[in-house]
């Protein structure tokens, strides 16, 4: 059985539990692990004794929103500039 996940890592996370998160991409709702065991064994009434075995295999990563490349500031405002006439020329 093949599940896909996101792994989100945050230390800078207020709160302790959000700083590993792992969560389904299409729902969010994190995995609930017990569940998919149950599944794997048939459900069936019983105690067993079993082997899990996590295979992690990264198939892309993203930067956090905070690192991502931001133009500076002065690049933003001097294309700004030089944009603004241009528009004003259109509304006149």
């Amino acid at each position: 059985m093949t599940k896909h996940y996101i792994l989100q890592l945050d230390p800078s996370a207020k709160y302790e539990w959000d700083r590993c998160s792992l969560r389904d991409p299409i729902t969010a709702d994190r995995p609930e692990f017990a569940g998919l065991i149950a599944q794997a064994v048939g459900e069936l009434p019983g105690s067993y004794l079993v082997s899990v075995k996590i295979e992690v295999q990264v198939l892309e990563q993203a930067a956090p929103q905070s690192q991502r490349e931001l133009p500076p500031i002065s690049e933003l405002s001097s294309e700004l500039a030089t944009r603004v006439p241009v528009l004003q020329g259109r509304v006149a």
